[in-house]
């Protein structure tokens, strides 16, 4: 009788199939022919900053797309009227550089006393030398040439006073120069000299403007 009852237990185990872990055949080809919908997934910027759809994933979505970055530069209105009008604009006490540092000395120094039109002169003609190739190439180099400015000596630019109109109108003549922003009427003058000296120069004279007299 015992016999029979651990036979008859042994028969009931191997009829027992073992419990499964997964899907059955049957059940992964269900799930495998099943469309799943599709998620969006935001594109993450690095900055840290709330995510942002792409532009087809908005599309897509009815949604209106986020729009481009644009670079905006904005340009200063450059100074406009005469001569003077300009100068008024740009007077200042301060060059920004030291090139024109050395052009507004030039023009301090060898011409404040002058009109407008006669500082523009004087300044012009550094600036012709500057970029004439008989020259320095350069409105220091053109200044500290030996021999050519009688308010140049030693190696150091003479000071002027800064908080006067005669200094910050050569400030604002030195500016108008470089920046080309009003032509002056000696052209491609290079050299100039006072009324009451007579060098006898060999050159051709194109302007006589307040105390100077301008040769090309």
């Amino acid at each position: 009788m015992r016999s029979a009852i651990v036979i008859c237990a042994a028969l009931v185990a191997s009829g027992i199939a073992p419990a499964q872990a997964g899907p059955t055949a049957s059940e992964k080809l269900v799930l495998a022919s099943v469309d799943l919908p599709k998620v969006a997934i935001p594109d993450l910027l690095n900055d840290g900053t709330e995510p942002q759809l792409s532009g087809d994933v908005a599309v897509d979505l009815g949604l209106d797309p986020a729009p481009e970055a644009t670079d905006v530069t904005v340009a200063e209105p450059k100074p406009s009227g005469d001569l003077s009008d300009i100068v008024a604009q740009l007077r200042g006490s301060e060059t920004g550089s030291r090139e024109l540092e050395c052009l507004a000395t030039g023009v301090y120094f060898e011409a404040k006393g002058e009109p407008l039109s006669g500082q523009l002169a004087v300044g012009q003609v550094i600036a012709n030398r500057a970029s004439s190739g008989r020259f320095p190439s350069s409105y220091c180099g053109v200044l500290f040439q030996r021999g050519q400015f009688s308010f140049i000596r030693g190696k150091g630019l003479p000071s002027a006073p800064r908080a006067s109109r005669q200094w910050q109108t050569a400030v604002a003549i030195a500016k108008i120069i470089d920046q080309r922003l009003h032509a002056s009427s000696v052209g491609k003058a290079l050299f100039f000299h006072a009324r009451y000296v007579s060098p006898r120069w060999r050159l051709k004279r194109v302007a006589a403007i307040g105390n100077h007299i301008f040769y090309r």
